[in-house]
């Protein structure tokens, strides 16, 4: 049975024993606290657009991954909000910044490197989802409503890539907190609750129904998403 862990960026994971798993894959700077505990290099690291947006969070997150590297980058591409064209306008610098180009480029600034570039539109990603979990149509709303956060992504990808048979996830939380700083988000927002969570709870209790093959090392995972502990 091949295991595939994957971890995500929130503080003190809790990590299983290195012979529980046979790969790693990253959401965001996750690969901060692989490095940190000695994990091996990620296979894939999932990453928002946003990293380069030009927000503090993200900033951080760059800088947390200075350094670093994956085999593979799976760029998930922002959620597009409809609107008058003048919003559309005054989203113009951002969407600029979160280019594929863009985002290459902020990558290489940090010092990041990687060997595949990997760039989808949400279409794509949301047609994984889909196909995993037989086309769930509450779901699915949900999702085009708010799409799922990016450690979820992860687990998505990695799902549906047929490698591995076994799936752990470990450093989630459900929360804005970060592994290497004090998000920006949580005072700007008032509140340190991720505003995935329902999304990202929703879609992992019908991934878990479906395929039973995914556990947690995190206790909070376990209680909100009752998915199994390892």
């Amino acid at each position: 049975m091949m295991t595939l862990l994957v971890l995500g960026s929130k503080p003190e994971p809790c990590l299983p024993p290195a012979g529980a798993f046979d790969a790693l894959a990253c959401a965001n700077a996750a690969g901060h606290s692989a490095d940190k505990y000695g994990l091996p290099v990620p296979v894939f690291t999932a990453m928002t657009a946003h990293l380069t947006s030009g927000i503090e969070s993200g900033r951080q997150s760059l800088q947390a991954l200075r350094g670093l590297r994956t085999d593979t980058v799976y760029l998930i591409p922002r959620h597009e909000k409809s609107g008058k064209l003048r919003k559309k306008i005054r989203r113009l610098p951002v969407a600029i910044k979160t280019t594929p180009f863009a985002f290459k480029r902020g990558l290489r600034r940090a010092a990041f490197s990687w060997d595949t570039f990997v760039s989808r539109d949400l279409d794509y990603y949301f047609g994984l989802i889909r196909r995993l979990c037989r086309d769930e149509a509450e779901l699915m709303q949900l999702i085009s409503e708010k799409k799922p956060s990016t450690g979820l992504m992860a687990l998505v990808i990695g799902m549906s890539l047929g490698t591995w048979d076994r799936f752990i996830l470990s450093g989630f939380s459900f929360e804005l907190t970060h592994a290497y700083a004090d998000n920006p988000e949580i005072r700007e927002r008032g509140t340190v609750v991720s505003g995935h969570t329902d999304t990202d709870l929703i879609l992992l209790e019908r991934l878990a129904a479906v395929h039973g093959n995914i556990f947690t090392t995190e206790t909070t995972v376990h209680e909100q998403a009752g998915i199994p502990m390892l």
